[in-house]
């Protein structure tokens, strides 16, 4: 590319590298808050945010092997740590951390929001049965309660795991109309 070659960056698609820890479930939350205000749709934040957290928990837990989400211990300085002040800008693709295992996407493309999230795992999400007691294993029926429809599917490096979201539609439509 020459020096006066410009590269347009398409404001309606974002993305967020996301480290191995299981902070990056809140950083995930306030990308997904900072994106839907920058695009002043601010009525969306709960749904989306929820399925984000879901998708990039699944992730943490299922997509990398456990030593790849280290405990506080074994944290490194480089993507800061629970409680810091810094910004989430100087959190996200850091020039000197590790390559990103995780990446949620945000993509605005009217009238809908897709909200996805890769990793490396070639596996696909299985939805588990619904078990009232346990703390755990109803991500997939939340995702699939607050979005619109979602899915996966293969890629070169892993898999994308996302949902799609209606930008206007009203409560009754959003969850009775399906």
């Amino acid at each position: 590319m020459s020096p006066s070659s410009t590269v347009v960056a398409d404001p309606d698609v974002v993305s967020c590298a996301l480290a191995p820890r299981h902070e990056s479930v809140r950083t995930a939350r306030e990308f997904t808050k900072l994106t839907l205000n920058r695009w002043e749709l601010p009525e969306l934040f709960d749904d989306i945010a929820l399925v984000a957290s879901e998708l990039v928990t699944n992730a943490l837990r299922h997509a990398l092997a456990p030593a790849a989400v280290p405990t506080p211990e074994q944290r490194v300085s480089g993507w800061g740590r629970r409680g810091a002040k810094a910004p989430i800008s100087q959190k996200l693709d850091a020039g000197d951390a590790p390559s990103p295992l995780i990446r949620l996407s945000l993509v605005r493309r009217a009238p809908q929001v897709v909200c996805a999230v890769s990793d490396p795992s070639t596996a696909g999400p299985v939805a588990r049965e619904a078990d009232f007691i346990a703390e755990s294993g109803r991500g997939l029926h939340l995702v699939d309660s607050f979005s619109r429809s979602w899915g996966w599917h293969p890629v070169t490096a892993g898999k994308v795991v996302w949902a799609l979201f209606d930008l206007s539609c009203g409560e009754e439509e959003r969850y009775g109309g399906r």
